[in-house]
């Protein structure tokens, strides 16, 4: 049997993407840069809005843009090397940029698991016990709380990297994903998937299934508590929460199925990676922030700030 070190001679991988088709690559080449720039530009708005308007400064704001900062991370981690490989043809990554991707992708998808469970936390409080909102939901909370969600992240990485490094391959060096993660890398390895399966079950899939479990009943209490207002009040929190689960299945749904079957279909795999890591990180602006009033007041104040400023400002001949 080949040791080790002749095992692990592998130094690069082979990204064989979403399609082979060409037609197909052109159409995901066009759908997804303009998805990427939207996702940009949208997150970006919301973190200059929050930071620019003193009446955004509470705690749900300040949420608020952590979310869209990981948001425009998790994009931006694989989309744009995807993006750029349809256009050159190089569609080949080195070992320790493979590397590089496992660590970005569980550390932005850990820390986003983690706040959308604080954000929930705080709709939770602001509905069933307002008059304590502003004692249990400080500033000092958010910052704990988003504290928390980075450090859980950085442990969940550290552990899927370590993981990965220590796994020996001989080849087949082919990723049949457009990104490099554990279930699809560590099918390439020298060695029984079927106990490297049980690790993927154990440190992702249950985790992340646990954690939709918990912010599905956040959501319920929080449904029964509102049972017995207005019926427009009803109606409107219904609407929000109906929004923001939306966002939540999107993002969890795929990331336990892939974690929890780590063996299944390579194309159904790559189909729901595209929903949490491109499409996931568009949504939330729309659905957290940009249907909500008080932000978009803000944006108005700041568009129309910049345009009198523009304005006022002389222009100088020389």
């Amino acid at each position: 049997m080949m040791d080790v070190v002749n095992e692990s001679a592998v130094s690069d991988f082979v990204l064989l993407g979403l399609s082979k088709s060409w037609e197909l690559q052109t159409f995901f080449f066009v759908v997804f840069s303009l998805l990427y720039v939207a996702t940009m530009v949208g997150n970006s708005l919301i973190v200059i809005t929050v930071i620019a308007d003193s009446h955004l400064h509470f705690p749900m704001y300040f949420l608020l843009t952590n979310l869209s900062i990981i948001d425009m991370s998790l994009a931006s981690f694989a989309t744009p090397k995807m993006i750029t490989d349809y256009l050159s043809g190089h569609k080949t990554i080195a070992f320790d940029g493979c590397i590089t991707q496992i660590f970005f992708l569980h550390l932005f998808t850990g820390t986003e698991i983690i706040l959308l469970m604080a954000m929930s936390f705080d709709r939770y409080i602001a509905i069933c016990k307002p008059l304590h909102y502003a004692s249990i939901i400080s500033p000092q909370t958010c910052v704990a709380l988003v504290g928390v969600s980075w450090v859980v992240g950085v442990m969940h990485s550290m552990s899927q990297v370590i993981f990965a490094l220590t796994l020996p391959f001989c080849g087949p060096s082919e990723v049949d994903s457009f990104f490099c993660d554990l279930p699809v890398v560590f099918q390439l390895a020298c060695v029984n998937t079927y106990v490297l399966g049980l690790f993927m079950i154990s440190t992702s899939g249950i985790i992340a299934l646990s954690c939709f479990i918990l912010l599905f009943s956040s959501y319920v209490v929080v449904l029964v508590a509102i049972r017995n207002h207005s019926s427009k009040g009803t109606s409107k929190v219904f609407s929000t929460c109906t929004a923001h689960f939306i966002v939540v299945f999107m993002f969890f749904g795929p990331c336990i199925f892939i974690y929890m079957w780590p063996l299944s279909s390579f194309l159904i795999d790559k189909i729901l990676s595209v929903f949490y890591t491109i499409f996931t990180p568009i949504l939330n602006p729309v659905i957290y922030t940009l249907r909500n009033q008080e932000v978009k007041i803000a944006m108005r104040k700041l568009k129309n700030k910049l345009l009198n400023s523009n304005k006022a400002t002389p222009l100088h001949y020389f």
